[in-house]
C-alpha cells in the first residue's frame, strides 16, 4: 500500500519539524518522517550542550565568588542527577514539538526512508520494522550530518567521543582530550574543564574557532589559560594506544616537538559530513557537490524541481537557525509563496564558550574587501555598570558601518551573554538600521545592551561612558 502527501520532509531535527509545522499551518497534507524528534539539536547538540554549559558555569562560580564575600565549602557535582536533570529539559521541548505537529495536523513517522524514485520513498517504522511506501508531490530532506572520524582514533563513544558520547558522561574525566577546536571541541571541552577535568586541546590550525574573527577569539584564550588548559596549536594527533588500565596514551605532533600523553577520554570534533548515505538519492536523481552535501538554490530547491533540502546536509555553516529558516522557506515556496528566499545576511553565529562569542553581518575585513569606507566602533563591557556589578566584566561589542551612510554593517560580541546581545544586533541589520538609530534608542540601565548603544555612539565620536577616538 503506498500513502500520499502534498509534502513529505524526510528529517525531524529544527529543519524539518519546523518545515512540518508551517506546512501544516499553510493547509498542506504533510508527513514528517525521522528517527530523533527534535534530531541533534535537541537529543545530542544545541540543547544538551547548553544544559551541561549553565551547569558547568554554575559549579565554576561557586568556586569564585569570595570577591563577592561569598564562600561555598566542598561544592560537589553528581553527574547522575545532572544527566537526568539534562534529560528531563530534553524531553519536555521533544513533548512540546510533538505537540505542535498535531496541533498544526502535521503527520510523524518515527523510522528511516530512502527514496525508491524522485516521488517516493520507503520507509522503515521504527516500532514495528514494517516497511511502507510514501509518495509526495515535494519533498524536502532535512537529514542532518554525522560526525567524522579520522583514523586511528574511531569514535565509540565510550573511549573516542563524539558529542552524543560527551553529553552522557556518568563521570568526570581526569583527564579530556580534544581533537578539534572547533565550536564543539570548545564548548564542551569547557564544560569539563569547569567541572575538574584537566583538558588539553589540540587543532591543526593556527588559532581555535577556525573562521572566526581572530580578535574575538583572543579572550577566550585568556580564559583557557585561567582555567589551567593545555593548547596545541599548528598540531595534529597522529596516533592512539589504548592502556590495560583503561587510559589512552596519544602522540601529538606539534611545530616543535613530538609528545606523548595519557589521557582518559579523547573527544573528537573534526569536523561532519551529510547524513545521505542511506537515502540513495541517485534514485531520486539528487545532485550534491564533492564533499556529499546537496546543492540549493535561494529557495532551497535541489536540481529537481520537486525536491528541497534544508539544514546541515546543505552544508556550512551548520546552524540550528539557519536550519528552521530554510524549513519556513521551502514550506512557503511549496505552497505558492513564491517570493519567499534565502537572505541570511543578518544571521547571527553564536558561540557558547567564556566569554561567549556572537557576530552578526560583515567583519572590518569583509566590509573592506566588499568596497565599504569603514568606521568601527568599540565598547568594552568594562565601562558597564551591569557587567561589573554581575564580576563579567571581560569582553567588548564591536559595531562596523559604512563611513558615509553609517548604516550599520556587522557588529561582534565577545562578553557576557553575547548570544542573547546579538539579536539586537541582527535586528538592526535586519531593519538597515544606522548608527544613530541604535544611539538615539534610549535603553534601559543598568543593562548589558547598553554597550551596543555605546559602541554605535563612540563610531559617531559621541560615547558618554566609553573614550571616544580623537578628533582630526
Amino acid at each position: 500500500m503506498t500513502s500520499k502527501y502534498e509534502i513529505l520532509i524526510i528529517g525531524d531535527g529544527p529543519g524539518g519539524y519546523v518545515a512540518g509545522i508551517r506546512a501544516g499551518q499553510l493547509g498542506k497534507k504533510v508527513l514528517v518522517v525521522g528517527n530523533n524528534l527534535g534530531g541533534e539539536c535537541l537529543n545530542w547538540g544545541c540543547i544538551p550542550s547548553k544544559a551541561l554549559i549553565s551547569a558547568a558555569n554554575h559549579y565554576h562560580d561557586l568556586n569564585h565568588l569570595d570577591t563577592m564575600g561569598i564562600t561555598v565549602e566542598n561544592p560537589r557535582i553528581d553527574m547522575k542527577k545532572l544527566q537526568e536533570w539534562k534529560q528531563s529539559v530534553q524531553d519536555k521541548l521533544i513533548g512540546g514539538i510533538a505537540q505542535l505537529l498535531k496541533a498544526n495536523k502535521a503527520e510523524y513517522i518515527e523510522g528511516i526512508c530512502n527514496f525508491v524514485n524522485d516521488h517516493t520513498v520507503e520507509v522503515a517504522k521504527k516500532s514495528s520494522g514494517e516497511k511502507e511506501l510514501i509518495e509526495a508531490d515535494n519533498i524536502i530532506i532535512a537529514i542532518g550530518t554525522e560526525f567524522i572520524s579520522l583514523p586511528g582514533f574511531q569514535i565509540d563513544e565510550k573511549n573516542i567521543l563524539g558529542a552524543k558520547g560527551a553529553l552522557a558522561l556518568d563521570h568526570i574525566p581526569e583527564h579530556l582530550l580534544v581533537i578539534g577546536g572547533g565550536i564543539i571541541g570548545m564548548e564542551l571541552g569547557s564544560v569539563y574543564a569547569k567541572l575538574g577535568s584537566k583538558l588539553t586541546v589540540v587543532e591543526l590550525m593556527e588559532e581555535f574557532l577556525p573562521g572566526v574573527e581572530p580578535t574575538l577569539v583572543r579572550l577566550l584564550n585568556t580564559n583557557l589559560r585561567k582555567l589551567g588548559v593545555t593548547s596545541y596549536k599548528k598540531s595534529k594527533a597522529t596516533s592512539l594506544v589504548h592502556n590495560s588500565d583503561g587510559t589512552m596514551d596519544v602522540e601529538i605532533e606539534t611545530p616543535k616537538e613530538k609528545i606523548k600523553i595519557t589521557v582518559n577520554k579523547v573527544l573528537l570534533s573534526v569536523g561532519k559530513r551529510a547524513n545521505t548515505s542511506l537515502l540513495q538519492l541517485d534514485k531520486a536523481g539528487v545532485n550534491t557537490d564533492k564533499r556529499g552535501f546537496i546543492t540549493i538554490d535561494k529557495q532551497c530547491r535541489t536540481n529537481v524541481p520537486h525536491i528541497y533540502s534544508i539544514g546541515d546536509c546543505t552544508g556550512m555553516p551548520f546552524l540550528a537557525h539557519r536550519a528552521s529558516k530554510q524549513g519556513i522557506i521551502a514550506a512557503e515556496v511549496i505552497s505558492g509563496m513564491t517570493a519567499s528566499e534565502i537572505d541570511f545576511a543578518s544571521m547571527p553565529g553564536a558561540i557558547f564558550t567564556d566569554p561567549e562569542i556572537a557576530w552578526t553581518g560583515l567583519s572590518e575585513s569583509q566590509a573592506k574587501e566588499a568596497g565599504f569606507e569603514v568606521i568601527i566602533g568599540r565598547a568594552a563591557f568594562g565601562a558597564s555598570g551591569r557587567a561589573l556589578s554581575s564580576g563579567k566584566e571581560l569582553g567588548f561589542v564591536r559595531v562596523i558601518a559604512d563611513a558615509t551612510t553609517k548604516s550599520i554593517l556587522g557588529v561582534e560580541i565577545v562578553g557576557p551573554n553575547a548570544t542573547d546581545l546579538i539579536s539586537e544586533a541582527a535586528l538592526a541589520l535586519e531593519l538597515g538600521a544606522t548608527l544613530e538609530d541604535v544611539g538615539h534608542t534610549i535603553h534601559p540601565h543598568p543593562t548589558l545592551p547598553e554597550m551596543i548603544m555605546e559602541a554605535c555612539e563612540q563610531a559617531l565620536g559621541k560615547a558618554i561612558h566609553v573614550m571616544n577616538p580623537k578628533r582630526k
